[in-house]
């Protein structure tokens, strides 16, 4: 009996860590009480291995069934590329459902090209929502949400954004955070990165930084007042700054850095976590780190006027600056006063998502009676 095909998309560097457990979850079953095939799509959005290749090894996700190559490119480019070639590969070979996680272009993208065949979407990690629209991420939140069949969703409050849309209970499953199974899961595993011992780094003793949103790195004035306020608040710390690639072109520019700062390349899934989880702090403008520094309990400051994840600001231990430099000094002074606050850890973010998402996958396009016994 051909078992039902499901396809799952991924295409960049967070989505890995979100596919992970609905992988394992499907794949820790024995072959005979499966109730569906999967078929992993690897957009290739992000096509550099520091990127992209290393966290199929450190995750232990299997090599992807498809790698659709789409490569660089601009938004519309690579929006474009993901559409046409994921189109093609469901007009040889259908599949009956396209899951996507997440919000980046190949979430947006591979919806779209499944729906105008008719092959129904679910979206992992649907309803959240910025209301900045400015953010790339929250057009694909959108434009996915607006033509998704199965929502599952992160909290309640993502819940309440698709009933404002008119999203009926029957097509919301409230099921947690997969990215905080794949935490759970690697805690033991997290690995101190190869320069740990070089810069003689001790458990909060540094703080961690990342930097990649637009507003923040494209102009080389904006980015330079950041990382000043940072330095010069930041009390002699050493500052661990992996650079993305898009921080990196603007940094180029730059006619210097405080004398603290160590820069590093993007960081593997492993040595990243084992950075965030013993920082002193992590300042930030991601909103996936938000997430998995309020599970460690680590304090997180973010470089953004507004975000997806309010959890882990009235939950976590997240705190919301704005992008007015002016806001770091006073927020560091209070972190190492004592003051940040403790937080908790937001409801079913227990590391057995992806179970629950396999689940109802079984019942909605899972076969019914597989005739084991």
């Amino acid at each position: 009996m051909s078992l039902p095909l499901i396809d799952i998309i991924a295409g960049a560097r967070p989505n890995f860590m979100k596919i992970a457990s609905i992988l394992h979850a499907l794949l820790n079953r024995p072959p005979g009480e499966r109730r569906w095939r999967h078929r992993l799509v690897h957009t290739g959005q992000h096509y550099d291995a520091r990127m992209s290749g290393e966290f199929f090894t450190q995750l232990d996700i299997p090599a992807p069934d498809v790698n659709l190559e789409v490569g660089s490119g601009t938004q519309a480019e690579q929006t474009g590329a993901i559409m046409t070639r994921y189109e093609r590969l469901l007009l040889e070979q259908p599949s009956v459902l396209c899951v996507v996680v997440g919000d980046v272009t190949s979430t947006m993208a591979c919806a779209i090209a499944a729906q105008k065949l008719c092959i129904p979407v679910a979206h992992v990690e649907g309803g959240i929502r910025s209301g900045d629209w400015s953010m790339p991420e929250e057009i694909n939140r959108m434009v996915t949400d607006a033509i998704t069949n199965h929502f599952f969703t992160t909290s309640e409050r993502a819940n309440e954004n698709l009933r404002c849309l008119g999203v009926t209970d029957e097509r919301i499953f409230f099921v947690g955070n997969t990215m905080i199974d794949t935490l759970l899961a690697n805690l033991a595993r997290l690995r101190p990165p190869a320069f740990w011992s070089e810069h003689a780094l001790e458990p909060g003793g540094y703080l961690l930084l990342t930097l990649h949103r637009p507003a923040n790195v494209d102009g080389a004035a904006s980015l330079s007042a950041l990382l000043e306020a940072i330095g010069a608040a930041s009390r002699g710390l050493p500052v661990i700054f992996p650079v993305h690639p898009r921080t990196s072109r603007t940094l180029q520019g730059l006619s210097g850095l405080p004398g603290n700062f160590v820069l590093v390349e993007p960081q593997p899934y492993l040595e990243f976590n084992h950075l965030a989880r013993h920082a002193k702090a992590v300042i930030t403008d991601s909103g996936g780190i938000t997430e998995e520094t309020t599970v460690m309990g680590v304090p997180c400051l973010t470089l953004r006027d507004s975000t997806e994840r309010p959890e882990t600001v009235t939950v976590g231990t997240n705190e919301l600056l704005g992008t007015d430099p002016g806001a770091i000094r006073p927020a560091l002074d209070r972190l190492f006063a004592g003051a940040w606050k403790k937080g908790a850890i937001p409801e079913l973010w227990d590391g057995r998502t992806g179970e629950r998402v396999v689940a109802i996958l079984d019942r909605l396009y899972g076969v019914a009676d597989l005739g084991v016994g």
